[in-house]
């Protein structure tokens, strides 16, 4: 990945800009029309994208990610088919800039020949630069600026804001269409309590979420691990265990993912074991696996809502509740397939 002021510039490139948080079918539809446009016309295709969320730094609430910064490169370029993805580093000073500032500071810089962008963006200090602006700055500066229109259902455009909605409200299905493939949250296995291994059902425990959450309960997931190259220690067989590969050659911090099966997991605050706890916590148990993940980073997809969070006045009640759950996610999973785009990974 390229930050904005490392990127090695080349002559003649298609530019598509935006945040292209979620990277969903909308903005999918987005860059393969834009990697085609570039490809027929002998020009590399770029991603122009920002870090942090503008919103953040300029004083906005900003809203929960839907996905990592690594995680957003990765989905790009993969629905580019390739290409480069430039993060420019978003702070104040940057915000600062006039309209004509970013055209000549940022765009030109980077070989542009076309620039890409919804018809609503706005750009510069204040949101000052349009769509008309962007066109009027290129016939002067030697790009030409095109259009994108939005893509969608009968329900309205597909917008992160509307993924988030569909994930606030539990409905992982309808994100998950929206997305054109399942919400994720990845994080770094952290050592727990290990109360789960004392009645059967270990877990991989997760804190440091950073995605947007659903509400708290219980769901039927898939997982992948990033990892170096070599088999984990598992007692499953198929589709349900870690295969030694093919690893995706989609990755993020220098690790390759691969599946490692498929799982039950409780997003919440344990109000079962622990009452004091204010820290939402993923804990994952993975069927049929055996083997050690602590500090392996996990990208846990959230196929299906189960139930709600529910606190239970003993442990055999939870473990009876646990087996009735995890049976619940193997009829939902049983059929759930990987992506054939993703390489060796679930999605």
């Amino acid at each position: 990945m390229d930050r904005f002021l490392d990127a090695r510039e080349k002559p003649g490139s298609l530019v598509a800009i935006g945040n292209f948080d979620g990277v969903h079918r909308g903005h999918r539809a987005v860059l393969a029309e834009a990697a085609d446009i570039a490809r027929a016309r002998g020009l590399e295709p770029i991603v122009l994208t920002f870090d942090p969320h503008p919103a953040e730094v300029l004083g906005r609430k900003a809203p929960p990610l839907l996905t990592s910064l690594e995680r957003k490169k990765q989905l790009c370029q993969r629905a580019m088919s390739g290409g480069r993805v430039v993060v420019v580093s978003f702070d104040r000073t940057f915000a600062a800039q006039t309209p004509r500032e970013f055209a000549e500071r940022v765009i030109v810089p980077l070989g542009t020949r076309v620039v890409m962008v919804g018809k609503n963006f706005r750009f510069g200090a204040n949101r000052a630069g349009d769509f008309d602006e962007l066109s009027r700055l290129g016939n002067e500066l030697g790009f030409e600026t095109r259009s994108h229109a939005l893509v969608g259902d009968d329900a309205g455009s597909w917008s992160s804001s509307r993924v988030r909605n569909e994930i606030a409200q539990g409905h992982l299905e309808e994100a998950c269409r929206i997305l054109g493939r399942w919400h994720s949250l990845s994080g770094t296995v952290v050592h727990g309590d290990k109360r789960g291994r004392t009645i059967g059902f270990p877990t991989a425990n997760i804190v440091d979420i950073r995605e947007a959450l659903p509400p708290f309960g219980v769901m039927a997931v898939v997982v992948d691990v990033a990892s170096p190259p070599g088999p984990l220690s598992t007692s499953g067989e198929g589709e349900n265990a870690s295969p030694p590969g093919p690893l995706s050659t989609d990755v993020e911090r220098g690790n390759a993912w691969r599946m490692l099966g498929r799982g039950v997991a409780n997003l919440g605050l344990r109000p079962t074991v622990d009452s004091s706890a204010t820290q939402p916590r993923l804990e994952v148990h993975l069927f049929d696996f055996e083997g050690n993940l602590y500090g392996r980073r996990l990208r846990v997809h959230l196929v299906q809502h189960l139930r709600p969070e529910k606190r239970f006045t003993g442990i055999d009640m939870l473990r009876a509740q646990i087996i009735e759950d995890s049976k619940r996610a193997r009829a939902v999973l049983a059929d759930v397939r990987p992506d054939p785009n993703a390489r060796g990974a679930w999605a």
